[in-house]
């Protein structure tokens, strides 16, 4: 119920109280599960803090003695439960606080059936398949690492890592890797380094541990933040027997933290001895491609042409001076035939010839056109005719004589 008020008409604080009591006692009793953190006993009440177990959110709580020495096994702190609690507000002192009515211990088959059925989730949303996960960087220069304060975790990744690759730079978060607020802190520093742009992968290490104490690396809010970075990132929690959901969506995971070492920088003495490998593979590669070259070219110099290259010239000179030779007797004997035969064809022309025939005292008788006439019957009286000699020719006028006389 709203009550109006204005600075004229204020509420004295006792009213105020006694309506945020009345708005508090009508919630009633509610199931809470959390963390407890902060537990002290004093005579007959157990004072404790119930934290959330993801969010920096926590209340006050008071459980009787009896209730909470009723609860087996007795939680201590970081313990997780389920408690029935009742919202109390004290108007006198205008506090908030809840009061345990029952306490039931958070047990590991309970905790594994949660996280079982997160498991599931998670993976039919594609958060664990194998095609999203990233390889690492061969070398990368800046490795980021998320470990506990002073933890044996950390320095087995430095110092196997700087034994690998003596090189390798790190730059180090330290955050709680277990308790209330390990999801936070690991978090906000997977955060910090996947904005870095040096940072080209990032560990995040915890040694061994129970399954209570691993429990922040399976956190939803934690496994959704580390599919959601751009940097590869690589699990290494607990030993090879542990498996929190971290591992699964991580792009690469790591048995132990000595292992992820191993995985993110290469082993300097195994590459020196990859090089020499290939650089010795590389130079009988080499040696055989010249050995075969040398081969081949002393072979080409071998041949006659290249041997001796005058004799060959010589040789050819030869074949040319043969070739001459031949074509002029060639061409001397056609040139033979064809006197031979002009000769002959001379003397049939010669033979053949009027002017030989001529030479023997015959005349031809030719009309001025030079039509020869064959018949003197074929002459008309006084037709202008020519007569040819051997050496001359003299024209006459031919006389029409009575075949009667």
């Amino acid at each position: 119920m709203t009550s109006k008020t204005s600075p004229e008409q204020p509420l004295p604080v006792r009213t105020v109280l006694q309506m945020v009591g009345g708005w508090i006692g009508k919630l009633g009793t509610v199931w809470v599960e959390g963390q407890i953190t902060e537990l002290t006993a004093r005579g007959g009440t157990v004072f404790l803090t119930l934290r959330d177990p993801v969010a920096n959110v926590s209340a006050r709580v008071t459980c009787p003695r009896g209730v909470y020495e009723a609860t087996s096994p007795r939680p201590v702190d970081g313990a997780r439960v389920v408690m029935n609690l009742k919202p109390d507000f004290w108007v006198n002192r205008g506090s908030f606080a809840f009061t345990a009515l029952e306490m039931r211990p958070v047990g590991v088959g309970e905790l594994l059936a949660r996280l079982e059925r997160l498991r599931q989730v998670l993976a039919a949303e594609g958060l664990f398949a194998a095609d999203r996960k990233r390889r690492l960087p061969f070398l990368p220069g800046t490795v980021g690492l998320i470990c506990g304060r002073d933890s044996a975790a950390e320095r087995d990744v430095l110092e196997n890592a700087r034994r690998r690759w003596p090189a390798v730079r790190f730059k180090v978060e330290q955050v709680a890797v277990q308790g209330p607020y390990a999801v936070g802190e690991v978090t906000e520093a997977l955060r910090r380094l996947d904005a870095d742009a040096e940072v080209e992968v990032v560990v995040i290490a915890r040694g061994g541990g129970s399954m209570e104490d691993l429990l922040p690396f399976s956190d939803e809010a934690l496994v959704r933040a580390v599919a959601a970075c751009r940097t590869p990132v690589v699990s290494a929690i607990g030993h090879e027997q542990d498996s929190p959901l971290l591992d699964l969506v991580a792009d690469v995971r790591a048995s132990t933290p000595t292992d992820a070492a191993k995985k993110v920088v290469p082993d300097v003495g195994e590459q020196l001895a990859l090089v020499r490998q290939l650089r010795d593979r590389g130079r009988r590669v080499v040696g055989g491609w010249l050995d075969r070259e040398t081969a081949w070219l002393a072979a080409v110099r071998s041949r006659p042409a290249l041997a001796d290259p005058v004799r060959e010239i010589e040789r050819r000179a030869e074949q040319a001076e043969q070739l001459r030779d031949r074509a002029r007797r060639a061409l001397s004997g056609s040139l033979d035939r064809a006197q031979d035969s002009l000769g002959h064809l001379r003397a049939r022309l010669v033979a053949l010839s009027p002017a030989a025939t001529l030479e023997r005292g015959y005349a031809i008788v030719q009309r001025p056109g030079g039509e020869v006439v064959r018949r003197a019957a074929g002459v008309a009286g006084g037709e202008e005719l020519t007569v040819r000699f051997p050496d001359d020719r003299v024209t006459v006028i031919a006389a029409r004589k009575d075949p009667a006389t």
